[in-house]
């Protein structure tokens, strides 16, 4: 993919920032992101939200108002939300991380912290990457079927009755896998091909960072451009415990815990149940099967460190 040289200092920027995004200083934050890229900008506006049901409206809204660059400031729900409006648009899109986990950023070595990221905007070029799509759907990182999308049920709803914390978090998968009744007997279709899973979790990565984080194989398809699509053996919650612990300590093994499909696009069809819970960059969404999913390719122009340096991998080493 083709670099381009990006001038800051003859574009209009819009910051659009989710306030319900992570544990940051939300006026703190505000403030650093405005005096750091306000003097930098041909125009430059910051548009705040606490409801990420409002992301969508306004990045589109920012569009309308010819901005051409928007930063998407928040955690991977959010910059998800903006990246599937700006998709195959000429907007350029920026992104400063400010969720739990930042694993766009860390994917586009842009900087998980906020002064590193707003350091790549400040000196950046232009360049395109590929995106995930599920039924019209954009996700950056990951969607899956299964138990992890009730986990994500079980915990806002732990979250409401004791608060945010980690034990918290912890509780809500014990919980969840207890709920496990039973495996979910699926197709996939690739290639024109059928194959036949029965599994209790299905995980489709487009984050070369996160898979190699939880030591998991398929990276190098996500950088070929395709999907990792894993499929775990484990059928009961027992098992399926066992394997997200060696998943969390890194020991996970493609064929002891997954079986592994590369592809670009695919079809999942779930017959005993045509209405799924489906996770996708933290968020949920029933939708209904078959479910339809491709990389788009090059669809999403993003500012990247300029000099191609990583500041993510310079702040873990």
């Amino acid at each position: 993919m083709a670099d381009t040289p990006f001038d800051l200092s003859q574009s209009r920027v819009c910051v659009i920032l989710n306030l319900g995004s992570g544990s940051k200083d939300d006026d703190s934050y505000a403030t650093t992101t405005r005096e750091a890229l306000e003097p930098a900008c041909a125009e430059f506006d910051l548009r705040k939200t606490a409801k990420g049901s409002d992301i969508v409206a306004l990045t589109r809204k920012a569009v309308d108002d010819g901005f051409d660059v928007i930063v998407a400031a928040g955690g991977d729900g959010t910059q998800s939300a903006v990246a599937g409006v700006l998709a195959d648009t000429d907007v350029v899109m920026g992104v400063l991380p400010a969720g739990t986990f930042n694993y766009f950023a860390r994917d586009l070595g842009v900087g998980e912290e906020l002064e590193p990221a707003l350091e790549t905007i400040l000196d950046a070029r232009v360049e395109t990457v590929d995106i995930g799509e599920i039924e019209g759907l954009v996700f950056l990182n990951n969607v899956s079927l299964g138990i992890y999308p009730h986990i994500l049920k079980t915990r806002e709803s732990i979250y409401r009755r004791w608060g945010r914390s980690r034990i918290a978090a912890y509780w809500s998968v014990l919980v969840a896998m207890r709920r496990l009744r039973r495996p979910m007997s699926l197709t996939a279709k690739v290639d024109g091909e059928e194959k036949h899973f029965t599994t209790a979790l299905v995980f489709v990565a487009r984050s070369a960072y996160q898979l190699e984080s939880f030591g998991l194989d398929g990276a190098d398809a996500i950088r070929d451009g395709q999907f990792a699509v894993l499929i775990a053996k484990a059928r009961k919650p027992l098992p399926l415990m066992r394997s997200a612990l060696r998943l969390a300590l890194g020991f996970s093994a493609q064929d002891n815990d997954f079986d592994l499909i590369q592809t670009d696009e695919l079809t999942i069809e779930t017959p005993k149940k045509r209405r799924q819970l489906v996770a996708h960059d933290g968020e949920k969404s029933a939708m209904a099967s078959p479910l339809y999913l491709k990389v788009r390719h090059e669809a999403l122009k993003v500012l990247l460190p300029a000099d191609g340096t990583n500041k993510t991998a310079e702040a873990e080493a």
